[in-house]
């Protein structure tokens, strides 16, 4: 949530699953921490806690069954519209002087296309990750020419894995409907952002 206010996001879509409650409690405001702030004279806890509420407007869906990351982004398609969108995956924690969203958010400005965030990793791990293919354009900027989820060492085009940050065009939503379960039975993100090469 953090980074995504530091890049200049003003509205946010969580999507959870079940058992997930907790997430919203953690960014709700509550009310009787609150009171007993005040009460106890801490000024600066309650200011703080404040803040966390009012970081940024946050919405929230319930993914109903696990059908993959893909299914998860197609859940957002009213709240989103047909506008560009970032994803930000919570189990990835990028630490990095400029957010690695606005980084993504710069490099959207300047290609108009869909943008993927993306780390080394060692070889062996290539089994965990969606593996990209691409060719260098500029600095850190690559043209992706493939896209592999979760390949086996052997199959793998590098060791460039596809790191939890995204800027997607809202024409993956056509394409997600029309994906079919990939790898463990579910839609898969990076079978559609393959089919956008």
């Amino acid at each position: 949530i953090e980074e995504a206010v530091a890049s200049g996001i003003e509205e946010i879509l969580i999507i959870t699953g079940r058992n997930k409650k907790c997430i919203e409690d953690h960014f709700d405001k509550s009310v009787e921490l609150e009171m007993e702030l005040e009460k106890n004279h801490k000024e600066d806890l309650l200011e703080l806690v404040r803040d966390i509420s009012d970081l940024v407007d946050i919405h929230y869906i319930r993914q109903k069954e696990p059908k993959g990351l893909g299914h998860a982004i197609l859940c957002a398609k009213a709240f989103v519209g047909n506008e560009p969108f970032a994803v930000l995956l919570g189990d990835d924690v990028v630490d990095s002087e400029v957010p690695c969203l606005k980084q993504l958010m710069d490099c959207y400005k300047e290609y108009k296309t869909s943008i993927l965030g993306v780390q080394t990793v060692a070889r062996e791990d290539v089994n965990k990750y969606g593996i990209v293919d691409g060719i260098h354009i500029e600095d850190r900027v690559y043209k992706v020419k493939k896209l592999v989820e979760k390949p086996s060492i052997d199959e793998a085009p590098s060791n460039v894995a596809i790191l939890g940050r995204y800027i997607i065009t809202p024409h993956i939503f056509e394409i997600l409907t029309n994906t079919a379960p990939g790898k463990g039975g579910e839609i898969q993100l990076t079978d559609a952002l393959q089919t956008l090469i």
